[in-house]
């Protein structure tokens, strides 16, 4: 080998070393850093005639792309099931649970036991007023229900429209990203940096919408759902979703009056097995604002008609007149079957009975359409009442089951109902986490390793000693032979 072969094979070699080092120490530097991926130099022998010596090919970054995809799958998993746990924890706080005095159920309990306790001595005003005033918590009780259900639905709306909005900003960075790649790709320079700022940008964009990977030329990627939407392949998608300020029990997407999504301007269906956005937490929104929400609302309802229909029975009081209200109404008028939907929120005391309102006391003794006080110790229309709240009936709507049962029990198979459903999706968020966390776990542990770099970089400083070594030798022959 000639000197100045010698000489050429330790440059080269001081400057892979010298890069291999700086790589080294970007991987440590960058060991805690979130979509940071282990950098490691490739070299090749430089094969140019007879020179020898090494030459930089690149920098690698190392990914699991299988490992990152099924990752990425359990983040919009997690996020699709937190959506709606979260809908039915506050559910299971707006009705609260049998242990309460406060709950529904408990509000119910409270007022068949005034009922109870005001026939054993109807001539006693202070039983009469308990009736009224439990009567007064039991349609409060049912009216936040309703309330919250719908401040649920509407909340839903607005967390649409800001997670509608991140995913445009994503899908739009991600464009740019993509750009920048191919620019540098076709520049020769390294894409690494701009590929850890890409990977970053997609799992949080798979939080909203499940997404899919696909490459493109150069180090571009096209993007789209597991149920064939796609959001980016060159160009943007654009999603588009127009929230209502208030959503009120009759508004559904179905009949018109509630926005969908739409993607490049076409509808597609935002929730269930169907939608092409399926199991993100964008399409776990919109299931709780059109799926979960009217259901619950659905239930709540059939418990108010139930309530308000045993106390609206013509044989009950006869002093009622044909279409007269009974002790519940419908803000005030008979309540009708066809206008059902909202009622647990329209539900209310009827005024002839309440003192509050211009009623009184003993109308729910002797009539709510008695024109004078009866007899004060007269108490039958006391227990008939007692016995239509208990008497076993089966709901007329909902699906809280065929089953004839007493008001108190519908309420409590309603409670039942909501418990379990929240319990499973508790269940199926704990699956969801722990699936998401081991597999976070896994890529965590593919990520930078201090102690192999440490050593990576005890061999690159040998190296990088022995070719100073060889550089000074050959500075020592030439030196020699400049001397003779």
């Amino acid at each position: 080998m000639s000197i100045s072969g010698a000489l050429s094979n330790a440059l080269s070699g001081l400057t892979a070393s010298s890069r291999n080092a700086q790589v080294i120490s970007t991987n440590l530097a960058n060991a805690l850093t979130p979509g940071y991926a282990t950098r490691t130099l490739e070299l090749v022998p430089r094969a140019e005639g007879r020179v020898g010596g090494v030459f930089v090919q690149g920098v690698t970054r190392h990914v699991d792309a299988g490992l990152l995809a099924d990752r990425r799958m359990a983040d919009s998993s997690l996020a699709n099931a937190g959506a709606k746990a979260g809908f039915l924890t506050e559910m299971e706080r707006l009705i609260g649970t049998p242990d309460l005095s406060s709950s529904l159920s408990g509000r119910f309990s409270a007022f068949e036991a005034s009922l109870v306790t005001a026939a054993a001595k109807p001539e006693e005003e202070s039983r009469l007023l308990a009736v009224t005033l439990r009567a007064g918590e039991l349609v409060t009780a049912l009216n936040d229900v309703s309330r919250g259900i719908q401040q649920a639905r509407t909340e839903a709306e607005s967390q649409i429209t800001q997670a509608v909005g991140e995913a445009n900003t994503y899908l739009g960075q991600l464009q740019s990203l993509n750009a920048q790649i191919v620019d540098a790709t076709n520049a020769g320079h390294s894409t690494a940096s701009f590929e850890d700022q890409r990977r970053i940008v997609i799992d949080r964009l798979a939080e909203l919408v499940p997404v899919r990977l696909a490459q493109r030329d150069n180090g571009a990627v096209a993007i789209y759902t597991p149920g064939g939407a796609t959001l980016l392949d060159g160009k943007p998608a654009v999603l588009e979703f127009t929230a209502s300020n208030l959503v009120q029990p009759h508004m559904t997407l179905e009949n018109g009056l509630l926005d969908g999504l739409t993607i490049n301007g076409n509808p597609v269906p935002p929730s269930g097995d169907r939608s092409p956005i399926a199991g993100g937490r964008i399409a776990g929104l919109f299931e709780q604002r059109d799926s979960l929400a009217p259901d619950a609302q659905t239930q709540i309802d059939a418990l108010a008609r139930d309530l308000i229909s045993r106390f609206q029975d013509p044989a009950l009081d006869g002093t009622r007149g044909p279409g007269d209200a009974g002790l519940f109404t419908d803000e005030g008028v008979a309540f009708a079957a066809a206008d059902e939907t909202g009622i647990s929120a329209r539900i209310s005391f009827n005024a002839l009975a309440d003192p509050d309102q211009g009623g009184a006391l003993w109308r729910l003794r002797d009539g709510l359409g008695a024109a004078a006080p009866g007899d004060a110790g007269d108490a039958s229309l006391l227990q008939a009442m007692t016995a239509a709240l208990t008497r076993p009936a089966a709901l007329a709507s909902g699906d809280l089951g065929a089953t004839a049962r007493a008001a108190a029990e519908h309420v409590s198979s309603f409670v039942s109902r909501i418990g379990q459903q929240r319990l499973t999706l508790d269940q199926t968020v704990a699956f969801a986490s722990a699936h998401q966390a081991g597999l976070v776990e896994i890529e965590l542990g593919m990520g930078v390793d201090s102690d192999a770099e440490m050593q990576k970089l005890l061999l690159v400083e040998q190296a990088y000693s022995a070719n100073a070594r060889m550089i000074q030798t050959v500075e020592d022959m030439i030196d020699a032979l400049l001397r003779i």
